[in-house]
Protein backbone atom coordinates (compact mmCIF):
# COMPACT_ATOMS: atom_id res chain seq x y z
CA UNK A 1 0.00 0.00 0.00
CA UNK A 2 1.16 3.67 -0.98
CA UNK A 3 2.26 6.08 2.11
CA UNK A 4 0.00 8.74 2.53
CA UNK A 5 1.73 12.45 4.28
CA UNK A 6 -0.79 15.37 5.48
CA UNK A 7 0.53 18.71 5.24
CA UNK A 8 -0.89 21.40 7.35
CA UNK A 9 -0.83 24.79 5.90
CA UNK A 10 -0.44 27.69 8.79
CA UNK A 11 -3.21 30.45 8.42
CA UNK A 12 -4.37 34.20 9.53
CA UNK A 13 -7.39 33.38 10.78
CA UNK A 14 -8.47 29.86 11.12
CA UNK A 15 -6.39 26.72 11.47
CA UNK A 16 -7.35 24.62 8.00
CA UNK A 17 -6.28 21.05 7.65
CA UNK A 18 -5.63 19.59 3.83
CA UNK A 19 -5.16 16.00 3.37
CA UNK A 20 -4.19 14.66 -0.39
CA UNK A 21 -4.28 11.03 -0.66
CA UNK A 22 -1.99 9.31 -3.33
CA UNK A 23 -2.53 6.11 -4.65
CA UNK A 24 0.34 5.03 -6.89
CA UNK A 25 2.19 2.01 -7.69
CA UNK A 26 4.84 3.83 -5.77
CA UNK A 27 5.72 5.87 -3.30
CA UNK A 28 4.46 8.97 -3.81
CA UNK A 29 3.84 12.10 -1.94
CA UNK A 30 1.97 14.71 -2.75
CA UNK A 31 1.86 18.09 -0.84
CA UNK A 32 -0.57 20.47 -0.92
CA UNK A 33 -1.30 24.26 1.04
CA UNK A 34 -3.83 26.84 1.16
CA UNK A 35 -3.18 29.96 2.80
CA UNK A 36 -6.60 32.46 3.93
CA UNK A 37 -5.82 35.57 5.22
CA UNK A 38 -8.44 37.61 6.63
CA UNK A 39 -7.82 41.34 7.84
CA UNK A 40 -9.42 43.18 10.70
CA UNK A 41 -9.19 46.71 11.39
CA UNK A 42 -9.64 48.14 15.32
CA UNK A 43 -10.22 51.58 15.62
CA UNK A 44 -9.91 52.76 19.66
CA UNK A 45 -10.85 56.23 19.92
CA UNK A 46 -10.32 58.17 23.39
CA UNK A 47 -13.26 60.01 25.00
CA UNK A 48 -13.33 63.15 24.58
CA UNK A 49 -11.74 66.16 26.78
CA UNK A 50 -14.21 67.81 29.67
CA UNK A 51 -15.17 70.75 28.44
CA UNK A 52 -13.26 74.08 29.58
CA UNK A 53 -14.24 76.65 31.94
CA UNK A 54 -14.46 79.07 28.69
CA UNK A 55 -16.17 76.73 26.90
CA UNK A 56 -18.94 75.83 29.43
CA UNK A 57 -19.94 79.50 29.81
CA UNK A 58 -23.20 80.01 27.66
CA UNK A 59 -23.05 81.85 24.48
CA UNK A 60 -26.71 83.75 25.43
CA UNK A 61 -25.71 86.59 27.32
CA UNK A 62 -28.82 86.71 29.50
CA UNK A 63 -28.10 83.01 30.57
CA UNK A 64 -24.09 84.18 31.25
CA UNK A 65 -25.42 87.16 33.23
CA UNK A 66 -27.59 84.81 35.39
CA UNK A 67 -24.76 82.13 36.14
CA UNK A 68 -22.84 85.42 37.96
CA UNK A 69 -25.48 85.69 40.84
CA UNK A 70 -25.76 83.32 43.84
CA UNK A 71 -28.93 84.34 45.73
CA UNK A 72 -30.47 83.36 49.22
CA UNK A 73 -32.78 80.66 48.97
CA UNK A 74 -35.16 79.42 51.77
CA UNK A 75 -36.40 75.90 50.76
CA UNK A 76 -36.69 73.21 47.72
CA UNK A 77 -38.95 75.20 45.83
CA UNK A 78 -37.27 78.83 46.16
CA UNK A 79 -33.69 76.93 44.91
CA UNK A 80 -35.68 75.60 41.71
CA UNK A 81 -37.66 78.50 41.08
CA UNK A 82 -33.16 80.26 41.22
CA UNK A 83 -32.40 77.64 38.85
CA UNK A 84 -34.73 77.74 36.46
CA UNK A 85 -33.60 81.70 36.22
CA UNK A 86 -30.27 80.23 35.65
CA UNK A 87 -28.72 81.66 38.88
CA UNK A 88 -24.98 80.10 38.95
CA UNK A 89 -25.23 79.54 42.71
CA UNK A 90 -27.64 79.44 45.66
CA UNK A 91 -26.82 80.26 49.21
CA UNK A 92 -28.06 78.90 52.25
CA UNK A 93 -28.95 81.36 55.14
CA UNK A 94 -29.62 80.54 58.75
CA UNK A 95 -33.33 80.75 58.38
CA UNK A 96 -33.49 78.01 55.37
CA UNK A 97 -36.01 75.02 56.18
CA UNK A 98 -33.20 72.65 57.07
CA UNK A 99 -35.55 69.96 55.07
CA UNK A 100 -33.07 71.97 51.94
CA UNK A 101 -30.12 69.54 53.17
CA UNK A 102 -31.48 66.48 54.58
CA UNK A 103 -34.99 65.74 52.84
CA UNK A 104 -34.64 62.86 50.28
CA UNK A 105 -35.42 64.09 46.25
CA UNK A 106 -35.87 67.47 47.57
CA UNK A 107 -32.85 68.49 48.88
CA UNK A 108 -29.64 70.12 47.61
CA UNK A 109 -28.24 66.38 46.22
CA UNK A 110 -31.59 65.68 44.14
CA UNK A 111 -30.95 69.04 42.41
CA UNK A 112 -27.78 68.16 41.50
CA UNK A 113 -29.21 64.75 40.38
CA UNK A 114 -31.77 67.08 38.10
CA UNK A 115 -29.79 69.63 36.42
CA UNK A 116 -27.73 69.12 33.86
CA UNK A 117 -25.51 72.04 34.81
CA UNK A 118 -23.12 72.96 37.22
CA UNK A 119 -24.14 75.54 40.12
CA UNK A 120 -22.47 76.57 43.39
CA UNK A 121 -23.59 76.08 46.93
CA UNK A 122 -22.29 78.38 49.98
CA UNK A 123 -23.05 78.47 53.33
CA UNK A 124 -21.80 80.88 56.34
CA UNK A 125 -19.57 78.44 58.59
CA UNK A 126 -16.63 79.67 60.62
CA UNK A 127 -16.96 77.87 63.59
CA UNK A 128 -18.34 79.31 66.64
CA UNK A 129 -20.86 82.32 66.58
CA UNK A 130 -20.97 81.68 62.88
CA UNK A 131 -22.13 78.54 62.09
CA UNK A 132 -25.49 78.00 60.13
CA UNK A 133 -27.28 74.76 60.31
CA UNK A 134 -25.68 72.83 63.39
CA UNK A 135 -28.31 70.41 63.79
CA UNK A 136 -26.97 68.94 60.20
CA UNK A 137 -23.64 70.02 59.82
CA UNK A 138 -22.52 69.91 63.67
CA UNK A 139 -21.08 72.38 65.64
CA UNK A 140 -17.48 73.34 65.71
CA UNK A 141 -15.17 76.08 68.36
CA UNK A 142 -14.78 79.71 68.08
CA UNK A 143 -12.04 80.83 65.09
CA UNK A 144 -10.03 82.13 68.52
CA UNK A 145 -9.97 79.29 70.23
CA UNK A 146 -9.01 77.07 67.11
CA UNK A 147 -6.07 79.50 66.89
CA UNK A 148 -4.74 77.63 69.76
CA UNK A 149 -4.78 74.50 68.65
CA UNK A 150 -2.00 72.21 66.94
CA UNK A 151 -1.82 72.30 63.42
CA UNK A 152 -2.95 69.57 62.46
CA UNK A 153 -6.16 70.03 64.46
CA UNK A 154 -6.97 73.48 62.85
CA UNK A 155 -6.17 71.59 59.30
CA UNK A 156 -8.30 68.98 60.53
CA UNK A 157 -11.00 70.93 61.53
CA UNK A 158 -11.21 72.45 58.17
CA UNK A 159 -11.49 69.34 56.66
CA UNK A 160 -14.16 67.72 58.87
CA UNK A 161 -16.05 70.90 58.74
CA UNK A 162 -15.50 70.44 54.27
CA UNK A 163 -16.32 66.97 54.33
CA UNK A 164 -19.59 67.89 56.35
CA UNK A 165 -20.85 70.32 53.98
CA UNK A 166 -19.75 68.98 50.85
CA UNK A 167 -21.89 65.45 52.21
CA UNK A 168 -25.41 67.78 51.51
CA UNK A 169 -24.26 69.07 48.66
CA UNK A 170 -22.52 72.51 49.61
CA UNK A 171 -19.46 73.37 47.78
CA UNK A 172 -18.58 77.27 48.37
CA UNK A 173 -17.52 77.97 52.35
CA UNK A 174 -17.30 81.96 53.09
CA UNK A 175 -14.96 81.15 55.68
CA UNK A 176 -12.46 81.52 56.97
CA UNK A 177 -12.53 85.20 58.46
CA UNK A 178 -8.82 86.99 57.86
CA UNK A 179 -9.79 90.03 59.67
CA UNK A 180 -7.94 91.60 61.94
CA UNK A 181 -9.05 91.96 65.97
CA UNK A 182 -7.09 95.04 67.20
CA UNK A 183 -9.99 97.26 68.14
CA UNK A 184 -12.26 95.29 69.87
CA UNK A 185 -14.86 95.40 67.06
CA UNK A 186 -17.70 93.15 68.53
CA UNK A 187 -18.84 92.06 64.86
CA UNK A 188 -15.11 90.84 65.08
CA UNK A 189 -13.86 89.52 67.97
CA UNK A 190 -13.76 85.72 68.35
CA UNK A 191 -14.27 85.00 65.03
CA UNK A 192 -10.83 86.44 63.97
CA UNK A 193 -8.02 83.94 64.58
CA UNK A 194 -5.71 87.07 65.99
CA UNK A 195 -4.53 90.43 66.43
CA UNK A 196 -1.26 89.60 64.03
CA UNK A 197 -0.86 89.70 60.10
CA UNK A 198 1.05 86.66 60.07
CA UNK A 199 -0.95 84.42 63.22
CA UNK A 200 -4.15 84.92 60.67
CA UNK A 201 -2.06 84.33 57.91
CA UNK A 202 -0.89 80.79 59.05
CA UNK A 203 -4.24 79.66 60.83
CA UNK A 204 -6.35 81.03 58.40
CA UNK A 205 -4.01 79.00 55.79
CA UNK A 206 -4.24 75.54 57.46
CA UNK A 207 -8.30 75.91 58.16
CA UNK A 208 -8.52 76.95 53.93
CA UNK A 209 -6.18 74.13 53.22
CA UNK A 210 -8.69 71.42 55.37
CA UNK A 211 -11.69 72.67 53.17
CA UNK A 212 -9.63 72.43 50.14
CA UNK A 213 -8.92 68.49 50.81
CA UNK A 214 -12.29 67.99 51.78
CA UNK A 215 -13.65 69.03 48.31
CA UNK A 216 -15.12 72.97 49.32
CA UNK A 217 -14.10 76.18 47.91
CA UNK A 218 -12.74 78.40 50.89
CA UNK A 219 -13.66 81.99 50.95
CA UNK A 220 -11.17 84.69 52.58
CA UNK A 221 -13.09 87.86 53.83
CA UNK A 222 -13.48 90.74 54.28
CA UNK A 223 -11.32 92.15 52.11
CA UNK A 224 -9.36 94.76 52.39
CA UNK A 225 -9.95 94.57 56.16
CA UNK A 226 -13.10 94.97 58.69
CA UNK A 227 -11.08 94.85 61.84
CA UNK A 228 -10.83 98.48 62.28
CA UNK A 229 -13.99 99.85 60.68
CA UNK A 230 -15.89 102.36 62.12
CA UNK A 231 -19.20 99.90 62.76
CA UNK A 232 -20.38 97.02 62.20
CA UNK A 233 -21.25 96.88 58.27
CA UNK A 234 -24.37 94.57 59.11
CA UNK A 235 -26.05 97.98 60.97
CA UNK A 236 -24.39 100.89 59.36
CA UNK A 237 -21.77 102.53 56.74
CA UNK A 238 -18.81 101.80 58.23
CA UNK A 239 -15.10 103.52 57.64
CA UNK A 240 -11.90 102.24 57.72
CA UNK A 241 -8.63 103.84 58.14
CA UNK A 242 -6.75 105.34 55.68
CA UNK A 243 -5.56 102.92 52.51
CA UNK A 244 -2.01 102.80 53.36
CA UNK A 245 -3.25 101.99 57.23
CA UNK A 246 -4.51 98.79 55.96
CA UNK A 247 -1.38 98.30 53.61
CA UNK A 248 0.35 97.74 56.35
CA UNK A 249 -1.54 95.69 58.33
CA UNK A 250 -5.08 94.19 57.41
CA UNK A 251 -4.29 93.34 54.14
CA UNK A 252 -1.10 91.50 55.10
CA UNK A 253 -2.99 88.14 55.48
CA UNK A 254 -4.08 88.14 52.12
CA UNK A 255 -0.84 88.64 50.98
CA UNK A 256 0.33 85.76 52.40
CA UNK A 257 -2.25 83.08 51.45
CA UNK A 258 -3.11 83.52 48.33
CA UNK A 259 -0.40 82.70 46.50
CA UNK A 260 -0.68 79.18 47.76
CA UNK A 261 -4.07 78.83 47.85
CA UNK A 262 -5.29 79.60 43.90
CA UNK A 263 -8.25 77.62 44.11
CA UNK A 264 -10.15 80.12 46.81
CA UNK A 265 -12.16 82.65 46.92
CA UNK A 266 -12.10 85.98 48.31
CA UNK A 267 -15.35 88.28 49.75
CA UNK A 268 -15.37 92.09 48.95
CA UNK A 269 -16.66 94.02 52.53
CA UNK A 270 -18.55 97.13 52.27
CA UNK A 271 -16.09 99.26 53.67
CA UNK A 272 -15.44 102.72 52.86
CA UNK A 273 -11.41 103.11 52.45
CA UNK A 274 -10.49 106.44 52.58
CA UNK A 275 -8.10 106.76 49.92
CA UNK A 276 -9.21 103.67 47.97
CA UNK A 277 -10.31 105.34 44.77
CA UNK A 278 -12.39 108.94 44.21
CA UNK A 279 -15.35 109.49 47.16
CA UNK A 280 -17.24 107.41 49.79
CA UNK A 281 -17.94 104.12 47.43
CA UNK A 282 -18.10 100.99 49.44
CA UNK A 283 -15.17 98.76 48.69
CA UNK A 284 -18.13 96.21 47.25
CA UNK A 285 -19.19 99.00 44.53
CA UNK A 286 -15.56 100.49 43.84
CA UNK A 287 -13.29 99.45 40.89
CA UNK A 288 -10.26 100.20 42.83
CA UNK A 289 -10.54 97.80 45.27
CA UNK A 290 -11.05 95.12 42.79
CA UNK A 291 -8.06 96.56 40.48
CA UNK A 292 -5.42 96.51 43.60
CA UNK A 293 -6.45 92.68 44.89
CA UNK A 294 -6.87 91.41 41.24
CA UNK A 295 -3.60 92.89 40.61
CA UNK A 296 -1.51 92.40 43.94
CA UNK A 297 -1.14 95.67 43.95
CA UNK A 298 -0.38 96.08 47.78
CA UNK A 299 3.22 95.19 49.73
CA UNK A 300 3.57 91.57 49.39
CA UNK A 301 0.66 91.00 47.05
CA UNK A 302 0.42 88.62 43.86
CA UNK A 303 -2.22 89.27 41.11
CA UNK A 304 -5.05 87.33 42.31
CA UNK A 305 -7.15 85.57 39.05
CA UNK A 306 -9.54 83.21 41.49
CA UNK A 307 -13.42 83.98 42.09
CA UNK A 308 -14.33 87.73 43.96
CA UNK A 309 -18.08 87.65 45.62
CA UNK A 310 -19.69 90.60 47.18
CA UNK A 311 -20.56 90.75 50.52
CA UNK A 312 -24.07 90.26 50.98
CA UNK A 313 -26.08 93.14 49.21
CA UNK A 314 -29.37 92.75 50.42
CA UNK A 315 -29.08 91.90 54.19
CA UNK A 316 -26.88 94.56 55.52
CA UNK A 317 -27.26 98.35 56.19
CA UNK A 318 -23.60 99.27 54.92
CA UNK A 319 -24.09 98.46 51.80
CA UNK A 320 -28.68 98.86 51.49
CA UNK A 321 -28.24 102.59 53.28
CA UNK A 322 -26.22 103.92 50.22
CA UNK A 323 -27.69 101.97 47.21
CA UNK A 324 -30.84 100.03 46.56
CA UNK A 325 -29.91 96.26 46.32
CA UNK A 326 -30.33 95.85 42.20
CA UNK A 327 -28.08 98.59 41.48
CA UNK A 328 -25.56 97.35 44.36
CA UNK A 329 -25.82 94.32 42.04
CA UNK A 330 -25.01 95.96 38.88
CA UNK A 331 -22.60 98.10 40.21
CA UNK A 332 -20.68 95.47 41.90
CA UNK A 333 -20.28 93.39 38.63
CA UNK A 334 -19.40 96.16 36.67
CA UNK A 335 -16.71 97.38 39.37
CA UNK A 336 -15.34 94.08 39.16
CA UNK A 337 -17.15 91.41 41.55
CA UNK A 338 -17.32 87.99 40.22
CA UNK A 339 -20.32 86.83 41.91
CA UNK A 340 -23.23 89.12 42.97
CA UNK A 341 -24.64 87.50 46.26
CA UNK A 342 -27.82 88.62 48.09
CA UNK A 343 -29.08 86.27 50.96
CA UNK A 344 -32.90 87.82 50.21
CA UNK A 345 -32.96 86.49 46.92
CA UNK A 346 -36.07 89.13 46.11
CA UNK A 347 -36.20 90.32 42.17
CA UNK A 348 -33.83 87.71 40.71
CA UNK A 349 -35.49 87.95 36.88
CA UNK A 350 -35.76 91.94 37.27
CA UNK A 351 -31.95 91.92 38.54
CA UNK A 352 -31.11 89.65 35.77
CA UNK A 353 -32.56 91.79 33.28
CA UNK A 354 -31.12 95.04 34.95
CA UNK A 355 -27.39 93.55 34.42
CA UNK A 356 -28.41 92.25 31.08
CA UNK A 357 -29.35 95.38 29.51
CA UNK A 358 -26.24 97.53 31.30
CA UNK A 359 -24.23 94.79 29.39
CA UNK A 360 -25.92 94.87 26.19
CA UNK A 361 -25.75 98.74 26.47
CA UNK A 362 -22.03 98.58 26.74
CA UNK A 363 -22.94 99.77 30.60
CA UNK A 364 -20.82 97.04 31.44
CA UNK A 365 -17.80 95.90 29.43
CA UNK A 366 -18.80 92.60 27.87
CA UNK A 367 -15.15 91.51 29.12
CA UNK A 368 -16.20 91.80 32.11
CA UNK A 369 -18.92 89.36 31.95
CA UNK A 370 -17.01 87.26 29.74
CA UNK A 371 -14.11 87.01 32.75
CA UNK A 372 -16.73 86.60 35.18
CA UNK A 373 -18.13 83.52 34.01
CA UNK A 374 -15.28 82.15 32.97
CA UNK A 375 -13.89 82.28 36.84
CA UNK A 376 -17.13 80.65 38.15
CA UNK A 377 -17.18 78.09 36.12
CA UNK A 378 -13.31 77.46 36.60
CA UNK A 379 -14.26 77.32 40.30
CA UNK A 380 -17.04 74.56 39.97
CA UNK A 381 -14.12 72.61 38.09
CA UNK A 382 -11.88 72.93 40.70
CA UNK A 383 -13.82 71.09 43.21
CA UNK A 384 -15.37 68.22 40.69
CA UNK A 385 -18.91 70.11 39.88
Amino acid sequence: MGRVRIAVATVTSSALVSTVLACAPAPHVVETTLTVTSTQTVTSTAPPPPPSAAQRVPDDLRAKVASLMVVGVANYDQARFALDQGAGGLFIPSWADPALLVEPGRDINALRAEYDRPFSVAVDFEGGRVQRHTQVFGQWMPPRALAGQPDEVIQGSGYDIGRSLRERGVNVDYAPLLDLDVTGLNIIGDRSFGAEPGDVARVGGLFSQGLIDAGVTPTFKHFPGHGRATGDTHLTLATTPPLDVLEGSDMQPYAEVLPSRPTASVMMGHMIVPGLGGGDVPSSLNPEAYRILREGDYPGGEPFDGVIVTDDLSGMRGITDYRPTPESVRDAIAAGADQALWSSGEDLVAIIDLVTSAAADGTIAPERIDAAAVRTQQQLIDVGL
